[in-house]
């Protein structure tokens, strides 16, 4: 992706302004555009991914919190 960014910014401005400088300007609005798209396709998070129940290293903690995701029973 950030090649692609490169290689847009670069053509923009060596050869395609000598013909349509609007052109141009939307080629480099599009670079603009691919790196914050990039870090987010590159950070995404899977369905699967459950990073959010790692343990947190409290056992009273996480045994509350595994109550609540009725993961354990609670005990009578």
């Amino acid at each position: 992706m950030m090649g692609a960014c490169l290689l847009l910014f670069v053509g923009a401005w060596a050869v395609v302004r000598l013909f349509s400088t609007p052109v141009a300007v939307g080629m480099c609005v599009v670079a603009m555009v691919i790196p914050p798209v990039a870090a987010m396709v590159a950070n995404r998070r899977g369905p699967e991914d459950r990073w959010w129940d790692d343990p947190s290293g409290d056992p009273k903690s996480d045994e509350w919190w595994d109550e609540l995701d009725g993961k354990k029973r609670r005990k009578p």
